[in-house]
């Protein structure tokens, strides 16, 4: 299992498909190609899952210049309420200054419950986009977009 099948098989079980904002594994792959573009892999205790392992949850981020804008993050339904996206989130702050981030960055729909967790982490509003994002019965949902300085 590579740590690509690992990101999809939760990326299939994270993301419902109502809200239309799961990547294809094209997606995934074409932003990891990217030198700019990096992933974070942990499994349920938080370490990554090495040995065949599988993921728990993951992040995918993208650096350009000093700023990190963290694309998506993911939690599999039956680990979560477990900080573990937590974890996630911390490792994702760690990698960014490590990489030099001034600053970091990122979007959620604004109905998104996780939204607390990203509060709680230091990031505040600093932007809305308007009917930004489409359920799959066409439902039209703001965006919000966070930032927070390292």
């Amino acid at each position: 299992m590579t740590d690509i099948d690992k990101v999809m098989a939760v990326m299939n079980a994270a993301f419902d498909p109502h809200w239309r904002e799961a990547w294809t594994r094209r997606q995934v792959e074409d932003s990891l190609a990217l030198s700019s573009g990096f992933m974070i892999l942990m499994d349920e205790l938080g370490s990554y899952p090495c040995d065949g392992k599988p993921a728990a949850g993951f992040v995918l981020a993208r650096r350009v210049l000093d700023e990190v804008e963290l694309l998506l993050i993911g939690v599999l339904p039956e680990k979560r309420g477990r900080g573990l996206g937590r974890k996630l989130l911390d490792e994702f702050l760690h990698k960014s200054a490590q990489l030099g981030a001034a600053n970091v960055f990122l979007e959620v729909r604004a109905n998104n419950q996780a939204e607390k967790v990203y509060r709680a982490a230091g990031f505040a509003p600093i932007g809305r986009r308007k009917d930004y994002y489409r359920t799959v019965d066409g439902t039209r949902i703001d965006a919000v977009t966070f930032g927070k300085a390292l």
